[in-house]
């Protein structure tokens, strides 16, 4: 009788063991969209720093462009939008460990990027400002910026592209914290979304900084996610609301709410 019921036991155990592998191995052949639909939240990484596209008002409420379409696309999908707001690179490497489902942070597409992460259709445009002090005569072009200093975040666009025309980059946190080491004198220039520096000086009027050049190629922004065949369905399913809010004027709107111009057009708009 003792070696039926530790037969009976075993088989129980072995069971269970089995029933529990297979729901794992069911929930692992479902793809990120089904995922994201069972828990009912989509994870987005935002920095929160970054007016107008992600930052808090004066009622320390996240807001901004990325996160007003975030939530739209959040309700689209019939999910809440849950933010993780971290620093940029660290938005990347929870994509990469899988924290974060989407980050949506005016992510510039560059090639080296799209080697590792998937991206959405653009959903708007940016054109990179070269700001320098204001009585700063001897940086009035990109060119001008070899054996410079800069700073940036690290693994922009804009520190990239800094270091293509041969500046020094210092790696920084956020705007304010450049335009802090700009102003005292500790760079001599900085690169940065041409909208995001109009943003600044309407709040700043005094501030004293300018725009040397905008770089003639705007780059294409677009909805970072990992790549692979678990990500497919909600990329898809992301370039259709985006095209829905596109044909329907949405995106627009919202460009003109926080940039006072359409930045969903490559031509740029003073």
């Amino acid at each position: 009788m003792k070696k039926i019921n530790l037969l009976l036991a075993t088989l129980l155990l072995l069971a269970s063991l089995c029933g529990c592998k297979s729901s794992t191995q069911q929930d692992d052949n479902k793809n990120l969209l089904e995922k994201i639909k069972e828990k009912g939240t989509i994870v987005i990484a935002t920095e929160g720093m970054w007016k107008p596209w992600t930052y808090h008002d004066d009622n320390d409420k996240l807001t901004g462009f990325d996160v007003e379409l975030a939530r739209l696309i959040a309700e689209k999908l019939g999910v809440t939008a849950e933010f993780a707001e971290s620093e940029f690179n660290s938005g990347l490497a929870g994509i990469d460990s899988k924290r974060y489902d989407v980050m949506i942070n005016g992510v510039d597409i560059t090639p080296s990027r799209e080697e590792k992460y998937a991206f959405s259709d653009p959903y708007c445009y940016n054109h990179t400002a070269l700001i320098v002090l204001k009585e700063n005569n001897d940086i009035t072009s990109f060119e001008d910026l070899n054996g410079k200093k800069t700073a940036n975040t690290l693994q922009s666009s804009y520190a990239a592209l800094a270091e293509q025309y041969g500046a020094t980059v210092t790696g920084v946190n956020d705007f304010s914290e450049t335009i802090q080491l700009l102003t005292t004198g500790r760079i001599d220039a900085t690169l940065n979304d041409y909208m995001t520096y109009i943003d600044y000086i309407t709040a700043n009027p005094d501030a004293d900084v300018k725009v040397a050049a905008i770089y003639p190629d705007a780059t294409s922004v677009a909805i970072v996610m990992r790549q692979g065949e678990e990500t497919d369905s909600l990329r898809t399913e992301i370039n259709k609301i985006l095209q829905e809010l596109r044909n329907d004027g949405t995106l627009t709107q919202l460009s003109i709410k926080y940039f006072g111009t359409d930045i969903t057009t490559e031509n740029i708009t003073e």
